[in-house]
């Protein structure tokens, strides 16, 4: 009924392109206008103001020859007061931006390598919204953002690119791994050293406990029993632990039976043994 009487409904975010016998006339705003149809006023088309967006996939070859596949995303909208352009100087405004973004990206990455490439994706998006936006002006478009997505280069170049990283973390992995069991052997180094020294310092400490408690022991019975000389006493006292070590021999050993010199003479000949073997161990040590 509306368009029987002239009447145009124009919805928000849309302009339309009014005609007068098939002459661009003007650009129609939202709202309800008047076109009495038998005076030749016509609405020729309508062009929308949202912006809209168009992902191209561009494949192109690296510098260091490796096949990828670009994939851009371009956002774009028509401009209200070039609404005129926009409508009768494009006939497909999405091929026409898909050709440009063509041309930059496969001018652009062929000058990098595929790592440059990766780390450079800002870059390139700006050489394609740069290049868009100075052509697509004329044709009264706008480029609101243009985005590398995503960089994908062939599958086996991927495999291949996933292989050495992970070798790569291997690699590091083991050089850790080995410099933890290098600090643990040192450490253990560490620990056993220490551990021999207090030991040795454990045994140089009862060793002297023990000489000093041989001359006391000597000086003592010098002092209470006259008459009996430094030899006197060394060879009892070797004696009695003599017979103090045969004594935890036979209490810790699996034997049952233990021989030693029961004569009259075997006090007086065990006594010599120990002597003389404790001064040939000195004459060995001096020499």
């Amino acid at each position: 009924m509306g368009q029987c009487l002239g009447l145009v409904q124009i919805d928000q975010s849309t302009v339309a392109i009014k005609e007068n016998f098939g002459k661009f006339s003007e650009v129609l705003e939202p709202g309800c206008h008047f076109l009495p149809w038998c005076i030749g006023q016509q609405i020729a088309g309508y062009l929308s103001l949202r912006v809209k967006q168009l992902d191209v996939r561009c494949e192109t070859k690296t510098k260091d020859n490796v096949f990828v596949t670009v994939v851009a995303s371009v956002q774009y909208r028509a401009l209200a007061d070039k609404a005129s352009d926009a409508f009768y100087k494009l006939s497909n405004t999405r091929e026409q931006i898909q050709s440009y973004v063509f041309d930059v990206i496969r001018a652009t990455v062929p000058k990098l390598n595929l790592d440059d490439a990766f780390e450079q994706k800002n870059d390139i998006a700006k050489a394609v919204e740069d290049e868009l936006e100075k052509a697509m002006s004329a044709y009264g478009y706008e480029i609101v953002q243009t985005l590398i997505i995503d960089i994908e280069p062939d599958v086996h170049v991927k495999r291949a690119m996933n292989e050495i990283n992970a070798a790569a973390r291997l690699r590091v992995a083991a050089n850790e791994k080995a410099e933890a069991e290098k600090i643990l052997q040192i450490k253990k180094a560490e620990g056993e050293a220490e551990s021999k020294y207090l030991a040795g310092v454990g045994i140089a400490r009862q060793r002297q406990a023990i000489v000093d408690g041989l001359r006391d022991s000597v000086l003592a019975f010098s002092e209470n029993v006259p008459g009996t000389t430094a030899k006197d006493i060394m060879d009892m006292v070797l004696v009695t632990q003599y017979f103090d070590t045969m004594k935890e021999i036979g209490a810790s050993s699996k034997s049952t039976s233990v021989f030693i010199p029961h004569g009259p003479g075997a006090v007086k000949d065990v006594a010599a043994q120990i002597r003389d073997g404790l001064l040939q161990a000195n004459a060995e040590r001096k020499d």
